[in-house]
């Protein structure tokens, strides 16, 4: 029987981990409660979703204090993911087990291919972040934000593992930047998405606070530690722990 410590535990190093990558931790709750606890995909996108916010909601504050997050785009994303997230918490009803371990398993199996695969064949240098001249195509970001915050809530991933390398390859952030930038916009689109998951009875109260006060501390330490890490490797260990649960969920 998993005890209250235990889930406290478990969130400790996920919203490290988490927040580390910009991911929010949801891309390795969601397996953990499908293919160890059990749980209906209603009930871990639900519960997952809940743990989302409350590591995104830390890193955040940890990140802003850093003044690493890039309001002019965090604000205008935020704003597009809120309807979606609003939308993909009641099209999650219609999961069942195993078409929710092959959607997720293919998603996470090909945002690790594309972000493996930049980070080991690019040889260009980040430049360093200028918040007054850098441009980027806020259109385009505000229509993939709002497909994010879809796919963020209908999953219970938060968005992370989507955002990120949205912000990275498509709209040239740096590492850094859109990683602080992703968690400010997983906080709000994931208070979003956990607010309709909870009217709609598909959040396990115990598992998602116990979860979640260990996840609250982890972000802080997540954030101290993406100062001192490169953007490659941050690259890497996004990609091997998104490839390992993806086809793990597909080979059920």
């Amino acid at each position: 029987m998993i005890t209250i410590f235990s889930f406290v535990i478990f969130g400790l190093a996920l919203g490290a981990f988490g927040t580390l990558l910009g991911i929010g931790g949801g891309v390795i709750l969601v397996p953990v409660f499908l293919l160890l606890m059990h749980y209906t995909p209603q009930y871990a996108i639900g519960t997952s979703l809940a743990v989302v916010f409350f590591n995104a909601l830390s890193g955040t504050f940890a990140y802003i204090r850093q003044k690493k997050v890039y309001y002019d785009a965090g604000i205008r994303f935020s704003l597009a993911t809120i309807p979606g997230a609003f939308f993909g918490s009641y099209f999650a009803k219609y999961f069942t087990s195993n078409s929710f371990n092959m959607t997720f398993g293919i998603l996470l199996t090909l945002l690790a291919f594309i972000i493996f695969y930049r980070s080991v064949s690019s040889k260009v240098e980040e430049k360093p972040f200028n918040k007054e001249e850098f441009q980027y195509n806020r259109l385009l970001g505000v229509l993939l934000s709002f497909v994010v915050g879809f796919l963020s809530s209908i999953l219970g991933i938060g968005g992370g593992p989507i955002h990120v390398p949205i912000l990275i390859y498509l709209l040239g952030f740096p590492t850094h930047v859109a990683t602080a930038t992703s968690h400010f916009v997983l906080a709000i689109s994931s208070f979003v998405g956990v607010v309709s998951h909870y009217v709609l009875g598909n959040i396990l109260l115990v598992p998602a606070i116990a979860t979640g006060i260990g996840a609250t501390v982890g972000a802080q330490l997540g954030a101290r530690l993406s100062l001192k890490m490169q953007s490659r490797p941050i690259q890497i260990m996004l990609s091997l722990a998104l490839a390992g649960l993806g086809f793990r969920l597909l080979l059920g």
